[in-house]
């Protein structure tokens, strides 16, 4: 784990190596500053002897003033160091994501990943700040002072020796109970994600059904269980100041009592056991310095198990090594679906979604896919473009096993609307540009014609360069798709896939979409899935799936013909048509 974390500091290893070293320096003034005072404790100092009284205010002023220098150096190389591994980390992290397949995804949940990418590299950025500064002052400072304080009096230092040990046990019994809570702290935090992302995703829908007291008491369940998880550990965290200030005022007074004595049997100065006091205060505070770094190490811990567990996630969809440098047929757009079955629980759990499904795409021609809800439309078309892979048979893209293929290969191969319209924050012209990035103007205004958003994309204030919200709140969902369509059209790919993405529009204006495809993507394979029958009754085929398997294939007219439950749908619709 340490391995795969520490990568992430290239850039910024110098700033990591910098800030100890500044601390230890700071260590070593402060631990001369005591030593400096109680020289003139013992000394003593002559009436009117101002030379020496400037000369030691001096001594004892430039190591202040060089300590606070070397603090000071010491947190802005800390900072550095630490904001530069975190801004690595968080990177890796979205880069690594990238790379994951749909299965991967759904396997971590979106809230959960947006908690590893953002909170707990906090919680890692905050540690390694600390780390570089605490975790080396405490250390070397704990062994420095109590170097000097056995060379001050060996007596006087064994009562540190009875101490320390009882502290270190009470911080080793905190972290054991400590680090669990942590853990489910963290896991609380995803779930109370997760509870408001779906909440503002649907959020229209909550209000249409009134639902926002039900939502109000879902998160107030997962909000007071993430306050119960950290309240357990915030009542655990906060016996720690009162054993370490317990052990420091037990250590003084024993220090006192016995050094006391020593001073009165004329065995110790008064000036040693002053620096005995100030030491006894740096190695007790330096212990209570490991004790809190300990804690948050151990919340460290917890996140940095989750970060690294998606760090360490071979993606389940990933080129083969064959397949670099391997020579590919010009894209054509044939699809062929070998024997395919498929289920989402890749373990081998579960039934298949989709058995031994035998089927046939020609480059150019328009298929239809239609069927009851479930019975596996989207998960049919998403094995084309290897959103999944296959848990038996195989799905060719001009002959050639997708899996083959470098992804980037066979994604630029194919353009695919999905059944949830995505926009991104940005302009319409940046987000049609998704499709192909060196697009031209005219290109461009060709592909909104053909899929009918010219029209209101010219009526809206700036055109192209009309700002859309995050996730094209601010255009209906009719525009939306219509500019879901015009992006994927752009690439003028050998493939296009339409999942179920011409239902907010009206039958004239898909009718026109429609139209569009065999005029201007004419050697383009399109695959369009559709619940009304006006959108596929001019397919050159029509694939009927019902539970898992093809239970029908042709034309309108053939299966019309032959086929009950195309002649369910039909009727069924034909019957809503005429009320």
């Amino acid at each position: 784990m340490l391995k795969t974390l520490a990568a992430y500091l290239e850039g910024y290893k110098k700033y990591a190596l910098l800030a100890p070293l500044f601390v230890i320096l700071e260590v070593v003034c402060e631990l001369i500053l005591p030593r400096v005072m109680a020289k003139i404790v013992d000394v003593g100092i002559e009436t009117g002897d101002v030379p020496y009284i400037v000369a030691m205010g001096a001594v004892m002023v430039v190591l202040a003033a060089l300590a606070m220098l070397l603090g000071v150096l010491a947190a802005k190389y800390a900072a550095y160091g630490s904001q530069g591994f975190g801004a690595n980390l968080r990177q890796g992290l979205f880069n690594q994501v990238q790379e994951f397949s749909f299965a991967d995804i759904d396997r971590f949940s979106s809230a959960s990943l947006i908690t590893r990418m953002t909170n707990d590299v906090n919680a890692l950025t905050m540690m390694l700040a600390m780390g570089l500064r605490m975790l080396v002052r405490a250390p070397v400072m704990l062994i420095a002072a109590l170097a000097v304080t056995f060379s001050i009096n060996a007596r006087l230092a064994l009562i540190l020796v009875v101490i320390i040990p009882i502290m270190v046990l009470a911080i080793a019994l905190l972290m054991k109970v400590c680090s669990k809570l942590f853990e489910l702290v963290q896991t609380k935090i995803d779930h109370l994600n997760n509870t408001v992302q779906e909440n503002l995703v649907a959020v229209r829908v909550v209000k249409a059904f009134v639902r926002a007291g039900y939502e109000k008491t879902k998160f107030m369940r997962s909000n007071d269980a993430l306050t119960d998880a950290a309240l357990k550990v915030g009542t655990r965290v906060v016996l720690m100041m009162p054993v370490m200030m317990l052990s420091l005022n037990i250590a003084t007074v024993s220090v006192l009592w016995v050094g006391g004595r020593q001073v009165m049997g004329g065995t110790l100065l008064v000036g040693d056991l002053s620096s005995f006091l100030t030491y006894i205060a740096q190695i007790l505070m330096s212990v209570m310095m490991v004790a809190m770094s300990l804690l948050q190490l151990s919340r460290a811990q917890a996140c940095a198990r989750r970060i690294c567990e998606v760090l360490d996630t071979r993606p389940d969809i990933q080129d083969k090594a064959s397949a670099a440098g391997q020579s590919l047929p010009a894209p054509r757009g044939r699809v062929e679906f070998r024997d395919v079955s498929f289920k989402y629980v890749a373990t081998g759990i579960g039934d298949d979604v989709l058995s031994h499904i035998n089927l046939t795409v020609e480059p150019g021609q328009f298929v239809a896919i239609v069927g009851g809800t479930g019975v596996g439309k989207s998960s049919l078309v998403n094995l084309i473009p290897r959103f999944y892979d296959v848990t038996g048979g195989a799905v060719l893209v001009d002959g050639v096993d997708v899996r083959d293929y470098p992804l980037e290969e066979l994604r630029g191969r194919i353009g695919m609307v999905l059944q949830n319209n995505v926009l991104f924050s940005g302009t319409i012209r940046e987000n049609l540009l998704w499709g192909k990035a060196d697009a031209t103007e005219e290109a461009l205004i060709q592909a909104a014609r053909d899929a009918q958003a010219y029209d209101f994309i010219q009526n809206l204030p700036d055109g192209f360069d009309t700002w859309l919200e995050q996730g094209g709140v601010n255009v209906s969902g009719g525009q939306k798709q219509r500019l879901c369509i015009a992006r994927a059209m752009l690439r003028k790919p050998a493939v296009l896939i339409l999942d179920d993405s011409t239902s907010a529009v009206d039958s004239a204006t898909e009718a026109n979409i429609r139209k569009s495809f065999h005029e201007n993507l004419k050697d383009t394979t399109v695959i369009i899935i559709a619940q009304r029958i006006s959108s596929v009754q001019y397919a050159d085929q029509i694939v009927i799936l019902e539970d898992d398997h093809i239970a029908g294939l042709g034309t309108h007219q053939e299966l019309l013909e032959h086929n009950e439950i195309y002649q369910e749908i039909y009727q069924s619709q034909l019957e809503g048509v005429s009320e």
